[in-house]
């Protein structure tokens, strides 16, 4: 009996999924495949945390296909391999799935798939995701592109989909099962569908009135933002559905924006919708470039910059050791939580690669490994744009000194995360070691032996950092490559 397969990636939802909705319009009786490479928990950008979650979203999507009539198979293997047998028992007529953007194993992977299905005259029809443009000829028409699809109408759900008779969903396991040892997060969302519409929900009711004012604090962040994120890099959630509430959103508020219920509403509703559409342009580099991981969209650039690897300094960065309270706070709570806001991921790169002067490729792959919403498009493309390998973003070099009083004035957040410093007033908080002795053993933090004495001069480090990236930034070989990274990936409105 010919069947057709919906192969799921990070497309976990059954709403606004083209894949399921044109599967479920065919002839055959359908069949749903999750599965999940073993190279994958070899390669250094992945973790535990990843994994897990992937398997808590599909265990939720499980549960939606079988409201629908629909069931899930699970795999951990090859993915041609499942497809040949799932060929052999039944017959497959149709394979369906998104596209997806990945790194260069998932090209591979996704080539191999195609390969098979040429070889058993299997038809094989990849739909886009989110607003990236596959086959683009040229960043000058990506916009107009981009919003097109995004501002389409939401996909229908489909109302009850075949399968064959006498199939069973796999029961999805557990991360152990697989040989993953779980890690705990302190704070750890609730996975699926479901959970990222009431988040979505959540942030539109009421917490994002203040995502304009609050987005750049680890602190206000927390709430202020959207948290949609994990949600998003699993295909729990599209773009396109985010922008079709949002904007549901925007009506309301347009009635009468400046009444107590609409008061901050406009604004933080216009940056957000921004954010939305850098979400896919960064998303759209990796399309053209899936060693982003590897090496910088501006080689000459990065071969000019020379940054070594010191084990010393990449430890006290990845553990949050430095001796620059700030910092270390804002490392902590990440590798406890899983999160942080945009702003100081930005921060954290940055450090790592100006003041520090670390290889981007090492430290992006720490944070890639500590985040929960690890999406490569935009993390890699962040890397290299906070370590100014790209040659057409401005040096952005962050004081640590500076984001810790704008970001946390009075220390709390610092006190939160970094219990050494617990005892410090605000007046030493951000710079503890201008303590004297006397004040150090007052408030039990001896530096160098409690909490650790920076590892550079901050400040000196910084401005070395950002002299050695604009005279590298100069040479004639840099611009010139600089020009053509420009015409790929630069961000632009109009023609070029």
């Amino acid at each position: 009996m010919p069947v057709s397969v919906v192969w799921f990636k990070r497309d976990l939802r059954v709403s606004d999924n083209q894949a399921l909705s044109e599967a479920s319009k065919s002839p055959h009786p359908v069949i749903c495949l999750f599965n999940i490479e073993p190279e994958r928990l070899e390669r250094n950008d992945v973790s535990e945390i990843h994994i897990e979650w992937e398997l808590d979203c599909a265990r939720a999507l499980s549960e939606s296909l079988e409201t629908l009539g629909a069931k899930l198979l699970f795999n951990f293997g090859n993915v041609v391999d499942k497809l040949s047998q799932i060929h052999q028992q039944y017959q497959i007529a149709s394979l369906h799935s998104h596209e997806e953007t990945g790194l260069t194993w998932s090209w591979e992977r996704d080539k191999s798939v195609t390969k098979w299905c040429k070889e058993n005259e299997v038809t094989f029809t990849e739909y886009a995701t989110n607003g990236v443009i596959r086959g683009l000829q040229s960043r000058d028409h990506w916009k107009s592109q981009r919003d097109a699809r995004v501002d389409g109408e939401l996909i229908t759900t489909p109302v009850t989909i075949q399968s064959p008779e006498n199939l069973k969903s796999d029961l999805i396991p557990e991360a152990k099962e697989l040989g993953i040892t779980p890690r705990e997060l302190e704070y750890r969302p609730i996975a699926g569908e479901k959970a990222a519409i009431s988040v979505l929900f959540s942030f539109l009711d009421e917490r994002g009135r203040k995502y304009r004012s609050g987005m750049s604090s680890p602190v206000t962040g927390r709430e202020a933002c959207s948290r949609l994120s994990p949600y998003i890099s699993t295909g729990c959630i599209t773009i396109r559905q985010i922008l079709h509430h949002s904007r549901r959103k925007q009506k309301k508020v347009r009635i009468n924006p400046r009444s107590a219920e609409n008061r901050g509403w406009t604004s933080s509703l216009s940056s957000f919708q921004s954010r939305l559409a850098w979400h896919c342009h960064f998303i759209q580099r990796l399309e053209f470039e899936t060693t982003m991981d590897e090496i910088a969209v501006n080689p000459e650039l990065d071969g000019h910059l020379e940054r070594v690897h010191d084990e010393q300094r990449y430890q006290a960065w990845a553990k949050g050791q430095t001796g620059w309270p700030f910092f270390d706070a804002c490392m902590r709570s990440l590798i406890a939580t899983g999160w942080i806001n945009f702003r100081m991921r930005a921060m954290l790169q940055s450090v790592a690669s100006y003041t520090l002067w670390l290889p981007w490729q090492d430290t992006g792959l720490h944070l890639a490994r500590l985040f929960l919403d690890y999406e490569p498009g935009i993390h890699w493309s962040q890397v290299h744009m906070q370590s100014g390998v790209t040659g057409i973003n401005s040096v952005r070099a962050y004081s640590v000194r500076k984001q810790s009083e704008d970001q946390d004035p009075e220390g709390d957040f610092i006190r939160e995360w970094v219990g050494e410093l617990a005892s410090v007033p605000a007046e030493f908080i951000h710079e503890p070691w201008l303590m004297t002795q006397e004040q150090q053993e007052m408030y039990n933090c001896i530096i160098g032996k409690d909490y650790p004495a920076p590892i550079v001069d901050e400040k000196v480090s910084r401005k070395e950092g950002v002299s050695k990236s604009y005279s590298a930034k100069g040479k004639p070989e840099v611009k010139r490559r600089s020009s053509l990274v420009y015409e790929i990936h630069g961000s632009r409105k109009r023609r070029n």
